[in-house]
């Protein structure tokens, strides 16, 4: 076999990785043109729970002249993402699957779907129960005779660390899932040193949250908990049979 023709499958494989970028990209701008128009009203939306909790008469600021325009824009563009999020995942599954085996494919497909699914849920959890107890704490600790104006571009930046911190830590069952089904170490490991996770959730919730107890907490305990759900689903797994056809299907192989 030549040169030339050795080279030609990495040549198909980077084409078809720079079409599914492309097209990764145009769904993201196809979603975000979508949502612009919406764009006051999302960032009304993400910034009720704060809003909610201000004493009478006060409300949220704009310090940057240019803020009324980017901060709804920037918060578009990353809800456009995260909307996107499952298209994007099938572009990678789309390139990825034709080189898996059919029992690896088997494992695989709902670990996606189910990060999909626990990323969603990490967002819901920040929104609906981590913001208001946070708000409500900075809110109410402050001295009582100043005034609480937030700064919408702060609040922003604020809240999308947040949000992903909480979508992380919610992929925690699949990381755990993958390390089990990738060999480097067993459900029963992972168990012995469940006193060391408790600690690194904590040491974790306080570098990804802001410097309160609630929000750590927060953050920390549902961490410990969705390791010990993936360390279940890891001895459910590690006890299935493998299957005898390890064959790949054609493709990047």
């Amino acid at each position: 076999m030549s040169d030339e023709d050795k080279a030609l499958p990495l040549v198909e494989h980077l084409t078809e990785l720079r079409d599914r970028l492309l097209r990764c990209l145009l769904a993201v701008l196809l979603v975000f043109l979508a949502l612009y128009p919406f764009a006051n009203e999302i960032y009304s939306f993400v910034s009720e729970p704060l809003r909610n909790l201000l004493p009478e008469g006060a409300t949220m600021i704009a310090t940057d002249v240019a803020s009324p325009f980017l901060t709804p824009f920037k918060l578009t563009l990353f809800v456009a993402i995260f909307a996107a999020i499952p298209y994007l995942l099938y572009q990678l599954w789309a390139f990825i699957a034709p080189g898996m085996y059919s029992n690896e494919k088997r494992f695989a497909l709902p670990l996606l779907a189910s990060s999909v699914l626990l990323f969603y849920l990490g967002i819901a959890f920040a929104y609906f129960v981590v913001f208001p107890l946070v708000f409500g704490f900075f809110t109410s600790i402050g001295p009582s005779e100043m005034t609480v104006m937030t700064d919408i571009n702060s609040y922003l930046n604020f809240i999308l660390k947040l949000f992903f911190a909480f979508g992380l830590a919610f992929e925690i069952p699949i990381a755990t899932v993958l390390l089990v089904w990738a060999g480097i170490t067993t459900p029963d490991a992972l168990a012995s040193k469940r006193r060391y996770i408790i600690v690194g959730c904590f040491v974790v919730g306080m570098l990804l949250t802001p410097p309160d107890v609630i929000s750590q907490a927060l953050l920390a305990f549902p961490m410990w908990l969705l390791f010990e759900v993936g360390v279940m689903l890891s001895r459910w797994i590690s006890k299935r049979e493998p299957s005898d056809d390890q064959q790949p299907e054609g493709g990047h192989a």
